[in-house]
C-alpha cells in the first residue's frame, strides 16, 4: 500500500544531511568521508588545492586507503583542521557523476523516509554498475522472439485525451501525479509510447518502471522494435555490464533516453529527467523483498515531486492508495474504459463445495465442458492456480507427521519427481519410503492441496489429445524452457497453458477465449489487512487475459467458498469495490486512511528474539504513552517466521502521520539489542 506524503509531512521528516554551505572553494580545506566499501567509521582527507568546487558535500571522491584506492562519499566539510592524532592524507580525484540538480535533495528525503543513510543508495548504484548480469536471464533476453514491427498506431479518442492531459507538464515541467485507470487490453502501452516520444523530442529522459524483470525484458524488446529511433537502456539484473556502462556515459552527457527497470532506475542521477511511468502500479512487487524494503513506487513519487515533473501510474486494477490519493490529495485521474479490440469476457463463479458428480474434484463440470468446447474450436485456454508444485504438503495418516523444512518454518512442497522442496531457501529432499517418525510405508502419506504440476497431470488424463504447457516459477527460472513455452503458446502450438501469477500481467495472447481459475479464494484469507485487495487484483488481471481479440470469451472462477470479492470480478465496476473497501479501512484505521509502519526483528536465536520483541513493545508503549492516536500491535510471528534459520518477529504501529511514527522508531536504543531491527513504512505484505 503506497501513500504519497503531503508536502508538510515530507518537510517534517527531513533532517538535512547535506545542509546548504556558505564555504567557498578557498576555505574548504578538509573533508570527512564514508567509504562505499562498507567500512563504518568516517575518515578525514585533505582537499587538493586545485579543486575549485564551492561545496563537495554529496560528492563521490577517490581516496587512498593503506596501499590501495577506494571510493567514498563526502559527508562533511571543514575550513580548519579537525583535532586528530592521525596523519591526514590528500584525496585523489573527484569521480565523474551525472549532474542532477535535484539528486541531493531527493536522496536526503528518501533516506529520511526510510530511516537510512544516503550512503546506502550510492553504494547500491556503484555495486550494481560493477556487477555482471545474471547469465541465464541475459541469455533469455537474447532468445526472446522479436515483437512485430508496427507503424505508428493512431491513438483512440480516449488515449488522445490522456496524452493531452499529461503532455503540457512534460513541456513546461511541473509535478503532475496522474493515475491512469485503463481496463485490460485498453492500450495503455500506446499512451506510454506517445508520451515517451514527447519527452525525447523535448530532450528529456523517461523512466519506465515494471514490477518484474521478465516484464522489463519484454518491454525492452517491444520498444526496441517499435521505437527504433529512441535511445533505450535496461537497468536491472538482466542488463549486461557493457550496457550499464553505456547508460552511465549517456547520463554523464545528459543524453535524452528511456530507461527501463524495476527498482534501480529510480535511484539513478538523471539531470534531464522529464517523465516517470509506472506500469501495473498496483503490484506489490514494487516493494523489495529484502531489507531495506524500498518501495519503488514511493521512491518514484518522491523523485517526481523533487524534480517537479509528471508521473503516470497505470493499472487496470489501481491500488486503493492511489485511488485514495485521487479522491483526497489532488491526484489527477484518467481512464481508458474500452478495450483496443475484443470484448470483455463473461464471468461465471462455481463453488467447488457443491456435491455435483465430476471426474475430478478440482475441475468442475462447467470448466470441463468449456475446455472441450474451446479445444474443438482450436481456441486457447489458460488455467490459473497460484500454487506451484504437485501438492502443498505431505502428511502421515498414522502419526500426523508433516514434512517441514529444516531451515524455515514452512512445509515442504511435493513435486512430480517425488522431491520435497522448500520454496523459500531451496532445501530439497526425496520423499522417503517410510515415515521418519512412525516408519509406516509411504502409501499411508496424505498428499494435501494441489499445485500447477498436479493440474497438468489431471488435465493430461482428462484431455489426452490436448497440448499442455506450464508457466510458473519453476519454469521461469529455467529461461530456455520459459521462452519455449511462451513462444509455443503465442504461436498456437499449445492448447492449454497452466500457470501461476507469472501469467497475470504484461502478456497478450489473442487466441485465448477461456480462463479457468481453480482455487480463487486461496489468497483471500491471509492475515493481512489488504488481502482482499491484492487477491481481487490478481483475479481480475488473469481474467483479463481472455477475449483480447475475440467477440466472445469466458472466465470460470472456481472457489471453495463464496466471498464478497467475487461481486467485483467484472473489472468495469472496480470503483464499487474501492468504495466498499475504503469503508472497512476507515472503520479499522488501516491505510490508506491512516499511516502504518512495520518494525521487524531478526535473530538466529529464537529465545533471544522472543524476549527482545516483547521488550521493544514495552519501550514503544512507554515512549508513546501520551500519544492516544498511536496504536501498537504485536509482537507477532509472521506466517513464515523462520527462513534459513533466521527467526523473525514483527511489530506494527498505526498513526495519523508518518513523521510521528518515525519519531517513535527513533526512540529505540538499537545498540542494546542483539536482534537486527528493520523499519518499513507502508508495508504491502
Amino acid at each position: 500500500m503506497v501513500l504519497l506524503l503531503p508536502s508538510h509531512e515530507i518537510h517534517g521528516i527531513i533532517t538535512s544531511k547535506f545542509p546548504h554551505q556558505t564555504y567557498t572553494a578557498k576555505n574548504i580545506m578538509y573533508i570527512q568521508v564514508k567509504l562505499l566499501n562498507g567500512f563504518k567509521e568516517p575518515l578525514l582527507y585533505v582537499v587538493p588545492a586545485e579543486w575549485q568546487q564551492p561545496s563537495l558535500l554529496g560528492t563521490v571522491v577517490k581516496v587512498p586507503l593503506k596501499n590501495r584506492t577506494t571510493l567514498a562519499l563526502v559527508v562533511e566539510e571543514f575550513a580548519v583542521k579537525p583535532a586528530t592524532k592521525f596523519t591526514i592524507k590528500q584525496a585523489l580525484t573527484i569521480e565523474q557523476f551525472p549532474q542532477d540538480p535535484h539528486y541531493g535533495a531527493y536522496l536526503e528525503q528518501l533516506s529520511s523516509y526510510y530511516q537510512l543513510e544516503p550512503l546506502i543508495f550510492f553504494k547500491r548504484i556503484r555495486h550494481f554498475l560493477e556487477t555482471a548480469a545474471k547469465t541465464e536471464i541475459a541469455v533469455y533476453e537474447q532468445e526472446m522472439p522479436a515483437p512485430p514491427q508496427l507503424d505508428n498506431i493512431a491513438l483512440t479518442a480516449e488515449q488522445q485525451i490522456v496524452c493531452d492531459l499529461i503532455r503540457p507538464s512534460i513541456i513546461q515541467p511541473q509535478y503532475f501525479p496522474c493515475l491512469l485507470h485503463g481496463v485490460t487490453g485498453s492500450g495503455k502501452t500506446e499512451v506510454y509510447k506517445n508520451l515517451m516520444r514527447t519527452a525525447i523530442a523535448q530532450q528529456k529522459s523517461v523512466l519506465l518502471l515494471l514490477p518484474e524483470v521478465t516484464l522489463a525484458l519484454r518491454f525492452e524488446k517491444l520498444l526496441h522494435g517499435q521505437l527504433p529511433d529512441i535511445p533505450l537502456y535496461g537497468f536491472h539484473s538482466a542488463t549486461p555490464a557493457r550496457e550499464k556502462k553505456e547508460l552511465w556515459q549517456a547520463l554523464l552527457h545528459k543524453q535524452p533516453l528511456v530507461i527501463i527497470g524495476v527498482h534501480l532506475p529510480a535511484l539513478l542521477p538523471i539531470g534531464n529527467l522529464g517523465l516517470i511511468i509506472i506500469d501495473e502500479e498496483h503490484e506489490v512487487g514494487y516493494q523489495e523483498k529484502k531489507h531495506p524494503k524500498i518501495n519503488t513506487k514511493e521512491a518514484a513519487l518522491l523523485r517526481a515531486r523533487c524534480a517537479g515533473i509528471p508521473i503516470l501510474l497505470g493499472s487496470a486494477t489501481p491500488s486503493l492508495s492511489s485511488l485514495y490519493n485521487v479522491k483526497t490529495r489532488g491526484w489527477h485521474y484518467a481512464t481508458l474504459k474500452n478495450r483496443f479490440s475484443g470484448n470483455f469476457p463473461t464471468i461465471k463463479t462455481v463453488l467447488l463445495s457443491d456435491k455435483k458428480q465430476r471426474r475430478n474434484f478440482w475441475i468442475s463440470t462447467e470448466l470441463e465442458q468449456a475446455i472441450k468446447d474451446r479445444i474443438s474450436k482450436k481456441e486457447q485456454i489458460i488455467v490459473f492456480l497460484n500454487r506451484r508444485g504437485y501438492s502443498f504438503f505431505v502428511q502421515c495418516k498414522e502419526c500426523s507427521f508433516i514434512f517441514n523444512c529444516a531451515n524455515c518454518s514452512v512445509s515442504l512442497t511435493l513435486h512430480q519427481d517425488n522431491s520435497l522442496v522448500c520454496h523459500y531457501c531451496g532445501h530439497t529432499m526425496q520423499l522417503p519410503a517410510r515415515c521418519p517418525q512412525c516408519a509406516v510405508h509411504e502409501s499411508n502419506f496424505l498428499k494435501k492441496g494441489i499445485g500447477t504440476q498436479q493440474v497438468v497431470s489431471i488435465l493430461e488424463k482428462m484431455f489426452p489429445a490436448a497440448r499442455i504447457g506450464r508457466a510458473d516459477l519453476d519454469v521461469t527460472t529455467k529461461k530456455k524452457l520459459w521462452q519455449k513455452t511462451m513462444t509455443d503458446f503465442e504461436q498456437g502450438n499449445l492448447d492449454i497453458l497452466v500457470g501461476t501469477q507469472t501469467i497475470t500481467k504484461g502478456l497478450h495472447f489473442p487466441r485465448v477465449t477461456l480462463v479457468g481459475i481453480l482455487w480463487a479464494d486461496i489468497n483471500l484469507h491471509f492475515p493481512i489487512y489488504n488481502a482482499t485487495e491484492t487477491a481481487l487484483q490478481q483475479l481480475i488481471q488473469v481474467a483479463g487475459r481472455a477475449g483480447r481479440q475475440s467477440e466472445e470469451s469466458l472466465v470460470i472462477v472456481q472457489s471453495m467458498a463464496d466471498h464478497r470479492a467475487f461481486e467485483y470480478l467484472d473489472e468495469t465496476i472496480y470503483h464499487k469495490f474501492y468504495a466498499q473497501e475504503v469503508e472497512y479501512r476507515e472503520m479499522l484505521n488501516y491505510p490508506p486512511c491512516s499511516r502504518l509502519i512495520e518494525i521487524e526483528l531478526k535473530c538466529d536465536q529464537e529465545n533471544v528474539i522472543e524476549q527482545e520483541a516483547h521488550k521493544l513493545v514495552r519501550q514503544l508503549l512507554y515512549a508513546a504513552r501520551n500519544q492516544n492516536a498511536i496504536k501498537i500491535l504485536g509482537p507477532s510471528k509472521p506466517a513464515v517466521h523462520t527462513i534459513k534459520q533466521q527467526h523473525a518477529r514483527k511489530i506494527y504501529i498505526k498513526g495519523p502521520n508518518i513523521a510521528l511514527l518515525q519519531k517513535l522508531f527513533q526512540t529505540i536504543p538499537k545498540a542494546h539489542y542483539k536482534s537486527s531491527i528493520f523499519f518499513t513504512p507502508n508495508p504491502v505484505t
